[in-house]
């Protein structure tokens, strides 16, 4: 039995450990020059005009909200397979969460869905102020078809694409904001890269851009056109509005920094990785996360569907046999802060739910374990599939 294998962990390289050193050694610890340098990395690599770091992707769509304006008694529309925080950005501003039901083929929203809630919705005037979708795993949703919604209905888009760095539409990088208003970025130690902890958010509007920064700093303002008390002092700052210590460290930007030019080779090793298990599992009971062929899905996660009968049994098996497995994830609505009968109906969502395991993916992970963990799952089947 090989050592544990985990279903993901970050790469460090020297060059990493080298460029967080120089920081320490430099005067700025907190945000400072690095991090500005680390947004305008990130707005190239996906050709937006801007980009705000953060010190999380969960502060990040926070104040994404914020920033388009959200309130108390509005209400946003997100997946509802995914991380609680795509769904808790809106309640930091008092306002309603609508979970929608996700494709069982994409594990992204299900369009369908989405036009006839949109349409029942402008019925009775409730009527999403955002829309969030999430590009679980880094499989990018249909954004061409929900931006001409967003027209038609009237609502702002956030892209949740903290799996999706790297990931493309035909030839548009996730984050150039082509198709929505702001894109949310996590870099997690077991995301495409990571700062340690850390988000940012793109956008190519200026004063969206400028809202975003005030926001993450405290509601402080410090250019002096904008200063509304006379001063005599050029140490001189005011706060406008309420905003909250949101800040990136140059420490987690220098990393960032070293990490995004591996970016395209993190991708590349994941579609192997992906392709590997596609043609070594194929004569399996397993269904894999269809991907449109015009896109690039930046494999954040490896997801397969068993038979929800076998499923949890599979899991513990390879559990047992050292093989660190993951679910991604629990529907938001069955957490018992979300929880409301009416989103049962969601039955793509927990038939997803009952039926998906995250099988190992990263960078480092090696032939033998990429085996074993293949050997391991026709084993099982095997033995318990007759």
């Amino acid at each position: 039995m090989l050592k544990k294998i985990p279903y993901s962990k970050q790469n460090i390289v020297k060059k990493d450990i080298i460029s967080v050193n120089k920081i320490l050694k430099s005067d700025f610890l907190t945000s400072g020059p690095t991090v500005e340098h680390f947004e305008k990395k990130i707005s190239k690599e996906v050709n937006s005009k801007y980009a705000v770091a953060t010190n999380s992707a969960t502060s990040a769509l926070h104040i994404a909200c914020l920033s388009l304006g959200l309130k108390k008694n509005d209400i946003i529309w997100t997946s509802s397979i995914s991380f609680v925080a795509s769904a808790n950005c809106a309640k930091y501003c008092g306002a309603r969460v609508e979970f929608l039901d996700i494709s069982f083929e994409t594990f992204n929203i299900d369009t369908i869905k989405l036009l006839e809630k949109l349409k029942e919705a402008k019925k009775k005037k409730i009527l999403p102020k955002i829309l969030i979708p999430v590009h679980l795993a880094g499989n990018p949703c249909d954004m061409r078809l929900i931006h001409d919604l967003s027209k038609k209905y009237k609502f702002k888009i956030i892209e949740d694409a903290s799996h999706a760095l790297g990931a493309k539409i035909n030839n548009f990088r996730i984050g150039s904001c082509k198709y929505s208003d702001l894109t949310v970025f996590s870099f997690h130690p077991v995301k495409m890269i990571t700062t340690g902890e850390g988000g940012i958010i793109t956008t190519n509007n200026y004063k969206t851009k400028e809202k975003l920064k005030i926001l993450r700093e405290h509601g402080i303002v410090r250019q002096k056109k904008k200063f509304k008390l006379k001063y005599s002092l050029d140490t001189h700052y005011e706060q406008h509005s309420l905003g909250y210590n949101y800040r990136m460290s140059d420490i987690h930007a220098a990393l960032g920094i070293s990490q995004i030019d591996r970016l395209n080779s993190f991708v590349k090793k994941r579609n192997l990785i992906k392709n590997f298990y596609l043609e070594k599992l194929k004569n399996l009971p397993i269904k894999f996360q269809k991907i449109d062929k015009k896109n690039l899905c930046s494999y954040h996660l490896i997801i397969i569907i068993v038979s929800q009968k076998i499923r949890n049994k599979l899991f513990n098996y390879l559990k047992n046999k050292n093989i660190n497995i993951n679910i991604h994830y629990i529907p938001i609505f069955i957490h018992p802060y979300y929880f409301r009968k009416k989103y049962l109906k969601n039955i793509n969502s927990i038939n997803y739910y009952n039926s998906a395991i995250s099988l190992p993916a990263f960078y480092d992970i090696t032939k033998a374990q990429l085996n074993y963990v293949v050997n391991q799952i026709r084993i099982f089947f095997k033995k318990n599939v007759k």
